[in-house]
């Protein structure tokens, strides 16, 4: 068994519905640099955390209920799963070889054109990508995740320079996400992305105030509302007004 072969898994989710086509069996990877404010799962930052297995062990419990998932596949998520990026390339290979569709949920925090080869593998096997772009200018960005947005971008361009799809996907937060000027510029942002295939803005929520006070954290946005569902659609018209019209569904 060679070392790629083994991860640190916080959860398996065995019929998710809305990370990625069709019904998914989604891998919870452990471990994430990004500290974003909304974030309802703290309990993945920590790399040590979670469960070490193994790709056959991952694969195996898909086995057991592949019928589910024949219009769906695999999403590696997180935390942040390209913090284990050999073990992820691992994990695609063995599922493109069984015939899965395979999507990659991630922020792209832990991109770096050092390691060019390695993505290169990776995007080989990624069918689909899920791109966290969290906002439209680094100093909102290092104030809501505590990180520089550079290496995202850069993920963006090398997933275009290698042809896989993008789909983007934005937390539309009262207070923080909700101004014109950042979603016009995000829109404008997110011509750089040559396979870009679809924009998703998500409605921010509070569901992950409970787990914040069961690990004794304190929750950063505490007091601010859930997003409205409507107000979300009407930004995604304003970041698609700054993409100037081209077509995206």
């Amino acid at each position: 068994m060679t070392p790629c072969n083994r991860g640190r898994i916080h959860s398996i989710e065995s019929f998710g519905t809305v990370d990625g086509p069709g019904i998914r069996f989604v891998v919870f990877f452990q471990g994430c640099p990004m500290r974003c404010q909304y974030c309802h799962n703290p309990d993945t930052w920590k790399l040590d955390g979670g469960t070490e297995k193994t790709v056959e062990e991952i694969l195996s419990a898909y086995d057991k209920n592949k019928n589910f998932y024949k219009n769906g596949g695999i999403t590696a998520t997180g935390g942040e799963p390209l913090l284990q990026l050999p073990f992820l390339t691992c994990l695609f290979q063995h599922a493109k070889e069984k015939g899965i569709h395979t999507c990659l949920d991630t922020s792209g925090i832990a991109y770096t054109p050092e390691r060019a080869e390695e993505f290169a593998a990776l995007f080989k096997v990624t069918d689909l990508v899920l791109l966290d772009i969290k906002h439209s200018n680094e100093e909102g960005h290092r104030a809501l995740t505590a990180q520089s947005q550079k290496p995202v971008w850069a993920f963006g361009e090398a997933l275009g320079q290698a042809g896989v799809p993008v789909v983007v996907r934005h937390v539309f937060v009262p207070g923080i996400t909700d101004g014109r000027e950042h979603l016009l510029s995000l829109g404008r942002q997110l011509r750089r992305l040559r396979t870009l295939k679809g924009l998703e803005v998500l409605p921010y929520h509070t569901m992950g105030v409970a787990k914040y006070r069961s690990l004794g954290l304190d929750y950063p946005l505490e007091g601010v509302p859930n997003a409205d569902k409507d107000a979300a659609r009407k930004a995604r018209e304003i970041i698609l007004e700054g993409y100037r019209g081209q077509n995206m569904p």
